[in-house]
């Protein structure tokens, strides 16, 4: 995957080309990113996979003037971006609901080994803006991780972190987050 660092490296210093080889790799992993944030949805949500996608895509393409660090970089940022998406569709959808039907996330996702109560997205965004307000960083390990779906490793590379010290984060991280959402 050097090569996708490669191509946004390029991309950034204004290779066209390189956005048009760099769309087919990344396609399939925004994809499985969009496939985990609705994967918690309500059976008749209006918003699908591919729909989520070619939104963040459609946004990320104005982005080529970031200094993309590496694949998980740019894979942290667009699963930040459907986040973003995602909220404001239920922001929307519950506007003209007055709270019905929600859009559901599950806050342990991100381990399995973990039951997985339902939540609404928008609560788990008010919390990582409570979160983000006293430890932002704790909020980026929580973003990377459950909304991009990103390894601890991989983490540990894009913040320029330890691995323990993700691992210890992620998991203050995530009890602060079930205990504010419950």
């Amino acid at each position: 995957m050097e090569n996708l660092t490669h191509l946004l490296i390029a991309w950034r210093g204004g290779d066209a080309g390189a956005l048009e080889q760099l769309a087919p790799l990344v396609e399939a992993e925004l994809h499985r990113i969009a496939r985990r944030h609705l994967a918690g949805e309500r059976a008749n949500h209006t918003l699908e996979a591919t729909a989520l996608v070619n939104e963040a895509y459609l946004r990320l393409i104005d982005w080529n003037q970031v200094e993309w660090q590496s694949r998980a970089h740019f894979f942290g940022v667009a699963a930040g971006l459907m986040r973003r998406i995602l909220v404001d569709h239920a922001r929307r959808r519950s506007y003209h609901k007055r709270g019905g039907g929600a859009v559901r996330v599950s806050v342990t996702s991100a381990d399995p080994a973990v039951p997985t109560p339902e939540v609404d997205v928008i609560a788990v965004d008010e919390a990582l803006g409570k979160l983000a307000g006293f430890d932002p960083r704790k909020c980026q390990i929580v973003e990377l991780k459950f909304f991009g779906g990103l390894s601890e490793e991989e983490i540990a590379e894009v913040l320029h972190l330890s691995l323990r010290t993700v691992q210890r984060e992620w998991n203050l991280a995530r009890a602060w987050l079930y205990r504010e959402l419950m």
